[in-house]
């Protein structure tokens, strides 16, 4: 049997897009993966009222081809009535890592970005209480918002500064990245035990209480200190 991996023959379909985030100063960011990090500010928590603060990080993931870029525009989906939006840092991983120690997990960072992870609450919360996994509320066509990504090697690693959210203007969250019950290195500890980390890979590490819903004609403006600001529109269905 032919390896599908290594084949030479002929592509039978049209080659998949490569997916790029744009880079500060120039270049792009190829996209390989998009993990996420739920539940992971303790305000978040009390909010939804579904989880033990002392819960370990848990992840899930969202197909690369759900990114969409600043000021775009992104439709209202199908099989949702509360449709919601996620503020989160995004880190960047630039160099392969299995079973990374704390000591060295930021040495795997590329670089920082603005995400949003948008959430069909109510699949969502179908999921939750069938105890099946949370793909029809996460993982779905424009859910994966994503800013300019800024070179660690410019900037450092964020740990602390705002992060705040807003809608038509309307402050809707605010945290500080300080707030995070587990902070990039030990996400990166952590989900390197289950996956081997890549170049490309993103991971969306969770966001602050204040969610909510959206319809279209809202515009949402998302903001960390220190970081591009990211901004996009909700169209029609």
């Amino acid at each position: 049997m032919t390896d599908a991996v290594t084949a030479t023959s002929p592509l039978v379909i049209p080659a998949v897009d490569v997916i790029n985030i744009p880079v500060v100063g120039g270049g792009l960011f190829p996209v390989r993966r998009i993990y996420c990090v739920g539940r992971n500010y303790v305000s978040h928590i009390r909010e939804m009222k579904e989880a033990d603060e002392r819960d370990p990080p848990f992840f899930f993931q969202k197909p690369r081809d759900a990114i969409v870029g600043d000021g775009a525009t992104i439709a209202y989906p199908p099989d949702t009535g509360d449709f919601q939006y996620e503020v989160e840092l995004v880190a960047a991983i630039g160099t392969t890592g299995r079973n990374i120690d704390m000591a060295s997990a930021l040495n795997h960072v590329w670089g920082y970005a603005i995400g949003l992870d948008m959430t069909r609450r109510d699949r969502q919360r179908d999921a939750r209480d069938l105890q099946l996994p949370w793909e029809p509320g996460k993982s779905f066509d424009e859910s994966a918002p994503c800013g300019a990504l800024h070179p660690a090697a410019n900037i450092g690693h964020p740990a602390t500064g705002a992060i705040t959210l807003a809608v038509n203007g309307v402050e809707q969250q605010r945290g500080d990245l300080r707030e995070m019950i587990w902070r990039v290195p030990e996400i990166i500890a952590q989900l390197s035990r289950q996956y081997v980390l890549r170049p490309g890979d993103l991971i969306y590490t969770g966001t602050p209480a204040g969610v909510g819903p959206v319809v279209p004609g809202d515009r949402i403006n998302a903001h960390i200190d220190g970081l591009t600001p990211l901004s996009v529109t909700i169209g029609p269905a």
